[in-house]
């Protein structure tokens, strides 16, 4: 692949920068379109209401690009999202998303191996990125004096990955090992953020093995690398955030003079995500050597994005199982003592209710002592659940669940350092092409009624909507036969 030789970077990097290792974890003005206005929705009486600055634009080669500025303290986040995820890899290269993330770290037309990251942290910055349902994602949270060289450094590896054999070779075999540290040989490994999605839905991409089989991912071909990044991680495939303490004039210009001429990349029809809809009770489940204890997940599929009928399943995520005021928590742990903690969400273990774009379950986990059968925690789950779907809930059970999602949504904007506030904005940016959204999310959940939350709970929270998926402890494998002294 032909690099293209960027301008220098900015005084302010780090003159001599030595590769480092790291282990990553499981991310001119007549050129800019015109802002899109932020959705201005009515507060309650007394109530304050979330506004948070969005300036939102694209470049000619169709870069999305957001900048929120909040001068609380003097730090930026980067964020740049691609739109390529474990959905939508090629089906005979599972794994492919996330071995393309190690890939990113690699080096770049101007930065060698693993620079970028020498970069950042010896600016005073961090760094991560991961592979979501939807998307691959990198960000970084840095000192504001530093956001031009983090730009110009994340527009370096946009325009072009240092792609060679010795790279991917590495990083295949860095991705094999950390699926058989992460799943394989982790107690419980893969449930149920991968367990339940490969038992619960019926189109494949939405159901394979999102780490992937480990003889695709050593079939991954230099040419399959650079098609795939060629492809997927062009600018019109994007949104770059920056969110935190700059200057929005001197942040466009930058944006601008970095990432306005990396070309753009005809991108392939997105693949068919739908599910059919569930009609009856699935159970599946496996023996797991290394688990110590039973486990219990359960998922439902649950109503489209951003209807009114998802957001009625938001408030009741938070009434079944958010907090230890949580119905399910009084039944299953308080009363009964079945369990000591319950734990669930939408899109759980991956992300949250709002970065994800196509079919999603919520999930909820129980681990239970072997004296305690999973059918004893599904009955005392059905008789909590039976309550939501068979009689409305009254006014302060509803408004207690909004306040917590308030609460939820207003803390998860302060997560690691303020990168929260820029993945929410690129994922509104990146699925619904507005991150102005981010300011009527509340009004949305405040237009759901007692009515509504029951429609929902009865249509979504029946038997057959649902998946079971058990992980019960076994014996460990019997070490091999070995012969005595000769």
């Amino acid at each position: 692949m032909q690099m293209h030789r960027a301008a220098p970077p900015p005084s302010n990097t780090t003159a001599r920068m030595r590769p480092v290792a790291l282990a990553l974890a499981a991310s001119a003005a007549c050129l800019f379109a015109p802002a899109l206005a932020a959705r201005q929705p009515s507060a309650a009486p007394g109530q304050a209401r979330l506004q948070v600055p969005v300036e939102y634009f694209k470049l000619p080669n169709g870069l999305k690009v957001v900048l929120s500025r909040d001068t609380t303290t003097p730090t930026v986040a980067v964020a740049v999202y691609y739109k390529i995820g474990f959905r939508n890899e090629p089906k005979d290269r599972t794994g492919f998303a996330h071995l393309f993330e190690h890939m990113m770290f690699q080096g770049s037309a101007n930065l060698g191996k693993m620079q970028f990251i020498r970069l950042v942290e010896s600016n005073g910055g961090l760094l991560n990125g991961s592979t979501r349902f939807d998307f691959t994602n990198y960000f970084q949270v840095i000192p504001s004096h530093v956001l031009q060289t983090v730009l110009w450094a994340e527009a370096d590896r946009m325009r072009g990955l240092d792609i060679t054999p010795e790279n991917l070779k590495n990083q295949q075999d860095v991705v094999k090992s950390e699926v058989r540290v992460n799943v394989l040989n982790q107690p419980y490994g893969g449930f149920p953020w991968i367990d339940l999605p490969m038992a619960a839905n019926e189109n494949w991409y939405n159901a394979h093995n999102f780490y992937g089989d480990l003889e695709h991912l050593d079939a991954a071909t230099m040419a399959d690398v650079q098609g795939f990044f060629k492809t997927f991680y062009a600018p019109n495939n994007a949104v770059l955030v920056v969110s935190g303490d700059f200057e929005a004039a001197q942040a466009k210009t930058w944006v601008q003079q970095y990432f306005a001429a990396i070309p753009s990349a005809t991108l392939p029809p997105p693949p068919d995500l739908t599910e059919p809809r569930q009609e009856k009770e699935k159970r599946a489940g496996r023996v797991d050597p290394l688990a110590t204890r039973p486990a219990l997940g359960i998922a439902y599929h649950v109503p489209e994005r951003n209807t009114p009928q998802w957001y009625a399943f938001g408030l009741i995520d938070q009434l079944l199982a958010q907090g230890a005021d949580s119905l399910l928590y009084d039944e299953l742990v308080r009363k009964r003592g079945l369990t000591t903690r319950v734990e669930a969400g939408i899109n759980f273990g991956l992300g949250n209710m709002f970065d994800y774009s196509g079919p999603m379950l919520w999930i909820s986990q129980y681990f239970h002592d072997s004296g305690t059968t999973s059918d004893a925690v599904v009955e005392a789950f059905d008789a909590t659940v039976n309550q939501l779907r068979t009689q409305p809930v009254d006014a302060a059970t509803l408004d207690r669940a909004q306040v917590k999602m308030r609460s939820a949504l207003y803390a998860s904007l302060e997560t690691f350092a303020g990168f929260g506030r820029a993945n929410l904005l690129a994922a509104l940016a990146l699925f619904d092409d507005d991150p102005g959204r981010i300011n009527s999310l509340e009004a949305e959940f405040a237009k759901v009624t007692p009515a509504l939350l029951q429609e929902t709970a009865r249509e979504y929270l029946r038997p057959g909507n649902r998946t079971i998926y058990t992980v019960a402890p076994g014996a460990k494998p019997a070490a091999p036969a070995t012969d005595g002294p000769k």
